[in-house]
């Protein structure tokens, strides 16, 4: 089913006899298996509102992202979270939409400094498991009327509702950019180092490391953006404040370079085409290290990358290894699973009893049938 309004929408959902799955522009397959009817949002497209003076855009949950990104572009300005796109990743084809970047809180390297989707998004519109059309939160940054559960749907994977409008905040695209880059550091040296970053008063913008980079070798990224001559001024600063890390130190200026490599971080791309599963680990920075220590001995072939300033490790394993074993504490999704690692590996971390409570009822309330996403859980 595609319905092309809330209307057909809400009344596909109440005439469902049996499970539905709940899909946008099908790029990003993650999570368990789940069987049902799909629904595409596919046909609730195209931008409503966009005001580039009051940086507020409101568009239909089935508006590619890439026409939300151009749109954008042509006044100068951006989605802060800098969403990821998953298709190499999970070797998937179509077109994201917006609706499935902001169901699933798709967020990427600025989110250390801009925030999380979620906190860019100001107002929703979605149809429940009954059938009800709800709306919640705004069109303006002013208007943050039941703004907490705006930010419950966004990360919910489709099993509250069905989204079928999203209200966002955007920001001006900087007048330039730079990328510190500390070549040689070891894992730890390189989550201190970023760490120092992120403590500075130079307002980073985005903080990795490689262990094997673009170049095969090891890299840290430290990112700033803003206005040419601030630019210039904290790049020079944080390279003598890193230097005391070892390594060699220098920065690149080349705005297409340095979005080259970012896009090489947000993608996840040393990862892409390779064997195994992947997992998306969220553990404390300075844990970070040792937990990638305790998987590489366990695994003989294992690919790495840190985000977030080590806050995010991404690891490539053997097909149907927990990560989870490890006695690091986080939080680990399976993004990228055989079949087989998908059918018996919980995909998303087991919730705490009282967090699991309070999220049957939440499921309970919006979608009183089980009907929506059965078993996809997030």
């Amino acid at each position: 089913m595609t319905p092309s309004t809330e209307v057909e929408l809400a009344e596909a959902i109440v005439g469902a006899q049996s499970a539905l799955r709940i899909q946008g522009g099908g790029t990003r397959d993650i999570g368990a298996p789940v069987s049902g009817e799909p629904v595409s949002t596919t046909g609730l497209s195209g931008v409503s509102l966009y005001e580039p003076g009051a940086l507020t855009l409101v568009a239909g949950a089935g508006t590619p992202l890439e026409e939300i990104e151009a749109t954008l572009a042509a006044e100068g300005q951006r989605l802060a979270f800098e969403p990821m796109d998953h298709r190499a990743l999970l070797d998937t084809t179509g077109t994201s939409t917006i609706g499935g970047v902001v169901a699933g809180n798709i967020s990427g390297p600025r989110r250390i400094q801009a925030g999380a989707c979620r906190d860019s998004l100001l107002g929703v519109r979605f149809v429940d498991g009954a059938g009800r059309v709800l709306k919640n939160g705004g069109r303006v940054m002013k208007n943050v009327t039941g703004y907490d559960l705006v930010k419950l749907m966004a990360g919910s994977w489709g099993t509250l509702g069905v989204l079928t409008e999203v209200s966002l905040k955007v920001q001006a695209v900087p007048e330039a950019v730079g990328c510190v880059l500390i070549n040689g550091l070891s894992d730890a040296d390189a989550v201190a180092a970023m760490s120092a970053a992120l403590g500075s008063p130079y307002d980073v913008s985005g903080a990795a490391h490689a262990p094997s980079g673009m170049d095969g070798h090891p890299v840290t990224m430290i990112r700033i953006e803003g206005l040419e001559a601030s630019v210039a001024y904290r790049a020079a600063q944080l390279t003598e404040a890193l230097a005391g890390f070892g390594g060699d130190v220098n920065v690149e200026r080349d705005a297409d370079k340095v979005a080259a490599g970012w896009a090489w971080v947000r993608d996840v791309t040393v990862m892409q085409g390779d064997e195994g599963d992947v997992w998306r680990i969220s553990v404390k920075p300075s844990d970070g290290p040792k937990l990638v220590e305790a998987l590489r001995a366990r695994h003989s072939d294992i690919s790495v990358l840190y985000d977030w300033g080590g806050g995010l490790v991404w690891a490539r394993v053997q097909k149907g290894s927990d990560v989870r074993s490890t006695p690091i504490d986080g939080h680990a999704t399976l993004i990228r699973g055989a079949s087989e690692s998908r059918a018996t590996l919980p995909v998303f971390q087991p919730e705490p009893a009282p967090l699991a409570s309070l999220s049957q009822g939440l499921r309970a309330k919006f979608d009183p049938r089980g009907i929506l996403n059965p078993g996809l859980t997030g």
